[in-house]
This record gives C-alpha cells, structure tokens and sequence, in this order.
C-alpha cells in the first residue's frame, strides 16, 4: 500500500508493491503557475491551489490514486508585466506533461487526470488533448478544478461574484483557508506601487480585483474547497472504475 497520496513522499518500494499488487489504479496531475497574484498573494497559488484539492480528493480514494509533482510553472506570458513571473511556450508547457503522463503510462497506471489551477494553461492543454489521448492510449482527462462550481453556488458564496478571477476573492478566501502564509497585507499600498501594466482592460481589472480580495474569508474559501475536492474525486472514482 502506498506510504502517502503524494507521489514524491514515497519511497520506490511503496509505488511498485502498490501498482503490482493492482491496487493503484490512478494518478492526478496538478497543473498550475509561478506568476504574479496581486499585492498579496504569493505566486505559487495557481500551483498550492491545484495540488491542495489533487491531494485531498486523491485522499478520499486512497489507496488507488496517487498524485504527480506539480508543474508548477505555466503558459504566464500575458503576465509578464509583472517582476517574478516565470511563463513556459506552449508548446513546452504541453511536451513536459505530455512526459509526465507518459511516464506514469510506462510504469502501468492507465488512468490519469489532469488538475488544472491556472486559466491560462487551459487552452494550451485543451488543443492537444486528443492527440495526447491517441499517442498515450490511455484514459486521460483534463479539467481545471472550478469547473466544479455552478453559478448558484459562485452567487451565494462570493460576494464578487467572480470566480475564478485572478487573485480575486475567490483565490484568496482559498488561500485564507488552504494556506493563509500566502496571504499578506502587510505593507500593501496599491496606490502607490510601480505597476507597469501595459494592457488597460488588465490594468483596470487588476485594480478591481485587489478591492474584490478584501471581501474574502477563509469560510468561504473553505466552502469552495471542499466542493472542488467532492467534484474532483467524482471524476477520478468514475475514470478507475
């Protein structure tokens, strides 16, 4: 039986007993960024966002699922503006997860879901994805994890409503919840920071979104989670059966 859900804590003998024995069936791989959140998020949240509900619905399935190292750099070009984003082609993003599942396709495990926490690595990802079916053989998906929420439930719960926008009220009512060290306000002065934003409508909406982040609390975030972690785990029990 595996030691842990989390593919990287394991030592080999755990991973190989597990998948000889038939007992691990599935892997979910998070997807995710290193990019600019704002004032006050750290950059790893699209990465800390995807592995944090990957890990928690694998849980509810232990011991058949196993989940990857992250990718935890995406598709960020748009967001290089900012200082400390790192961003991949395309095209590069796609070969290394294309590597990862085929990977996990050579050691025997068949059914592989993709946990995606990055909007921008979605249409990259999507456009490849038959291809990607066809050349594995496997039984593979792709979903980015707020496909899990409807619109009553993003109504009710984000006093924005806007979900998942960027380091907005839902992300960081998420991080509150999930892992409230990477949010900090301290010394936040929006007003007077050196943005160089050179597309208006991302300008504009990066201000809105900064005033959005204030109306977000860990209960909510928690909420939101936890519905996510229900959602994703549905899908991975439906690929292994």
């Amino acid at each position: 039986m595996i030691k842990s859900v989390l593919l990287w804590e394991n030592q080999r003998r755990y991973i190989r007993e597990a998948i000889d024995a038939g007992e691990l069936k599935g892997a979910i791989v998070p997807t995710g960024s290193t990019e600019q959140h704002n004032e006050h998020l750290a950059m790893i949240h699209d990465t800390a966002s995807a592995s944090h509900v990957s890990e928690l619905a694998a849980e509810k399935l232990r011991p058949q699922v196993i989940v990857t190292t992250p990718l935890a750099i995406g598709v960020s070009e748009h967001w290089m503006d900012h200082k400390g984003t790192l961003t991949l082609r395309p095209e590069v993003f796609g070969e290394v997860l294309y590597d990862v599942c085929d990977s996990l396709r050579r050691h025997g495990i068949e059914n592989v879901l993709i946990i995606n926490g990055h909007a921008g690595n979605a249409g990259p990802i999507q456009q490849r994805l038959e291809d990607f079916r066809q050349r594995l053989g496997i039984n593979l998906a792709f979903h980015s994890y707020w496909e899990a929420y409807t619109s009553e439930l993003v109504e009710k719960q984000m006093e924005s409503g806007n979900c998942p926008g960027h380091a907005s009220e839902f992300e960081t009512a998420f991080a509150l919840a999930a892992f409230p060290n990477n949010v900090d306000w301290e010394n936040v002065d929006y007003d007077n920071a050196k943005l160089t934003i050179s597309n208006p409508d991302r300008a504009e909406n990066d201000r809105a979104y900064h005033h959005e982040a204030k109306l977000a609390t860990a209960e909510k975030g928690q909420v939101m989670i936890d519905v996510a972690v229900d959602w994703v785990s549905e899908k991975m029990q439906n690929m292994i059966q």
